[in-house]
């Protein structure tokens, strides 16, 4: 599992720097704030491991051992975006989770996941990239 983590990590690396170096911007909430906020929801029962983007554009991994799981910070200048994903293994068919991005409060990224037969869920609700 933590070398699927670090391939997943490794991508959502790859997958956010290329987004951030597009030159149109995609963001249609044109939220100026830098604090951000990853919020993990649901009734998945089994192992959660997240990866997600820190201040500074620093790729963090993390076991979740109990939700609802969050974490806060406020981007530095240099910091492209925020993004967060979830995955995990050991749960039982249609348990879910939610993974939400909030930016100045206001929630700019969501999706629900719902758990496969085999009881795995991956839940990645997109990445947000700060205005220029």
């Amino acid at each position: 599992m933590k070398s699927i983590l670090k391939t997943l990590a490794i991508v959502m690396t790859l997958a956010f720097t290329a987004v951030s170096c597009s030159s149109d911007n995609d963001n249609k909430g044109g939220n100026n704030s830098r604090d951000v906020k990853y919020e993990i929801t649901g009734n998945f029962s089994g192992q959660i491991d997240a990866v997600y983007m820190e201040s500074g554009n620093a790729a963090q991994s993390v076991d979740i051992t109990k939700l609802p799981w969050t974490k806060e910070f406020t981007a530095s200048a240099n910091t492209v975006g925020a993004g967060v994903q979830a995955s995990g293994h050991g749960g039982v068919v249609d348990q879910t989770l939610t993974v939400k991005i909030y930016v100045g409060g206001k929630v700019e990224q969501e999706t629900t996941a719902k758990a496969k037969a085999d009881g795995t869920i991956v839940a990645i609700p997109g990445n947000f990239i700060f205005p220029q």
